[in-house]
C-alpha cells in the first residue's frame, strides 16, 4: 500500500460512497449509479484499489449474533516505549483476534485497545491471560461499553 493522500474527484467519491453501502454491487450497476460507463468506472475502481484507497472487501459480521456481546476499551501503559519494545508489542497485538482495534495514543497511557469477547467472565480471563502477557505491558485500565451509539466506517470518501 502506498502512503500519501490521493486526490479524488466527484466520480471517485461517488464510487466510494456507493461501495461503502454495498461492496458487492456489480460494476455495471455502480457505473449507472455514478453516471459513467462501465469501462471508465472499472478503470477508476482499479486505480482506487492500486493506490490503497480501497484496501479490500469483506463481509460485515454481526458480533452480537455471533455471541460476542462484550466490548471493552483498554488503556495500556508499557514499561518501555523505545522503538524495539513498541515493535514487539505491535507484533504481538496483531496476532490476537479478540483485539479488534489497537491505537498508539499520545496521552498518559500508550495504547487504546478495543476488545470483543463473549461476556465479562471471558473478558476477565482474556485480560489476565492475554493482555497482561503482551510484551512490556505494565498496567491497564478497562472501560466497558454499554451501547454502540455509532459504529460505522468511512464510506463517503471524505
Amino acid at each position: 500500500m502506498q502512503s500519501g493522500k490521493v486526490n479524488l474527484d466527484r466520480f471517485d467519491s461517488a464510487i466510494l460512497a456507493v461501495l461503502g453501502q454495498d461492496g458487492r454491487i456489480p460494476v455495471t450497476e455502480l457505473a449507472k449509479r455514478i453516471g459513467l460507463s462501465k469501462s471508465p468506472t472499472q478503470a477508476r475502481l482499479r486505480r482506487l484499489e492500486e493506490s490503497g484507497v480501497i484496501q479490500g472487501y469483506r463481509a460485515m459480521l454481526d458480533p452480537i449474533r455471533l455471541g460476542l456481546d462484550h466490548v471493552a476499551f483498554v488503556e495500556v501503559r508499557l514499561d518501555d516505549t523505545r522503538e524495539a519494545a513498541l515493535r514487539k508489542f505491535n507484533a504481538a497485538v496483531l496476532k490476537v483476534p479478540e483485539i479488534e482495534q489497537a491505537h498508539m495514543i499520545a496521552s498518559h497511557f500508550d495504547y487504546l485497545l478495543k476488545v470483543r469477547t463473549r461476556d465479562m467472565s471471558a473478558y476477565r480471563q482474556f485480560l489476565g491471560e492475554t493482555i497482561s502477557a503482551l510484551p512490556h505491558v505494565s498496567n491497564t485500565s478497562t472501560y466497558v461499553a454499554m451501547e454502540v451509539v455509532k459504529g460505522t466506517m468511512l464510506t463517503d470518501g471524505t
